[in-house]
């Protein structure tokens, strides 16, 4: 039978529009069925499980449609185009991280309403903090909440050593908002906004910076950007003038490492770890570490538990990716 955590992981899964998850956690729920002895059970949780697939690929290109805005011609060499089916449910954020957050898909939402007041939703938001604490994830999750595509700028074709080319490569991509609605991504911003006045400034990285500023100023089209840095004290101060709201992330405290692990391994019964020894192996970690860890403990589950996990392979698992040289 469907344990309880089975059966809140699908709930989980199926409110947050997460079909492959929900239909993952069903196979595993059929395949403790047949251990279980219960072969019927097994049989037609199957069954339903591959209907289900069957119906979601007939229906994938209805639901999820050609990239309309898929970037064409010189553009192509500047972002990477995505549809996100990630939600902010996904991501394991502070409560204040969420609850702002979810303003900002609210007032995407209800945009027209602030409309009629003469207002307009924040569309210009700086994520700081250090690597793998979840900035990426969040702006796939806002996308992904938005309906919007992903516009992940690839800085490495914009920023060139010729004198002005790297302001012209950030015009086409500013001019493409206009166009494309969606979601723009910058990840480490802060290679075009490196403060002025810093021992390596050089004439070209000022002409950025001033291009970088000057586009966010004029920027008037209906995307979101989003730009994220590991360091904020990089940053020249004016860029902090461009974003209407900047947002600065942690790694995750203690009770955030049980559920990043949770939420992950839902298709494991986890009622016997000791999260306190999980919590202090994975002191220093990033999100993104943390779940690493996990997906390297379900590995080990399967191929030499019998598919259960334990606390010591958790933990293992953890400590692998705190010290990877031990």
């Amino acid at each position: 039978m469907a344990s309880s955590k089975q059966l809140v992981a699908m709930i989980r899964s199926h409110a947050a529009g997460d079909d492959q998850r929900f239909l993952s956690i069903a196979e595993h729920i059929a395949a403790d069925a047949s251990k279980a002895g219960h072969h019927r059970m097994a049989d037609e949780i199957r069954l339903l499980v591959n209907s289900l697939r069957e119906e979601a690929d007939e229906r994938r290109p209805a639901s999820r449609p050609t990239l309309l805005a898929a970037p064409r011609g010189e553009l192509a060499s500047l972002v990477r185009a995505s549809y996100p089916e990630t939600r902010l449910s996904d991501v394991v954020l502070s409560e204040d991280i969420h609850t702002r957050l979810q303003r900002i898909v609210r007032e995407h939402r209800e945009r027209v309403l602030l409309a009629d007041s003469g207002l307009s939703p924040r569309r210009k938001i700086l994520l700081s903090g250090p690597p793998g604490t979840g900035k990426s994830m969040t702006a796939a999750a806002i996308a992904g909440e938005l309906g919007l595509p992903l516009f992940t700028v690839l800085l490495d074709g914009v920023i060139t050593k010729f004198m002005g080319e790297t302001a012209a490569k950030l015009r086409i991509v500013f001019d493409a908002m206009q166009g494309a609605r969606g979601v723009y991504f910058f990840d480490e911003v802060d290679a075009l906004a490196t403060r002025r006045g810093a021992e390596n400034d050089i004439g070209e990285a000022r002409r950025m910076l001033n291009s970088f500023l000057q586009f966010l100023d004029e920027d008037s089209s209906g995307s979101l950007i989003f730009a994220a840095t590991n360091h904020q004290e990089l940053l020249d101060r004016a860029i902090f003038r461009r974003f209407e709201a900047t947002i600065s992330y942690d790694l995750p405290p203690p009770d955030h490492v049980r559920r990043i692990v949770t939420q992950r391994l839902p298709q494991f019964d986890l009622a016997a770890i000791e999260w306190a020894e999980v919590t202090d192996a994975a002191e220093g970690l990033s999100q993104a570490d943390i779940v690493a860890a996990a997906d390297d403990a379900a590995r080990d589950a399967v191929l030499e538990a019998g598919g259960v996990l334990t606390g010591d392979t958790l933990v293992r698992a953890v400590r692998d990716r705190a010290d990877p040289v031990r």
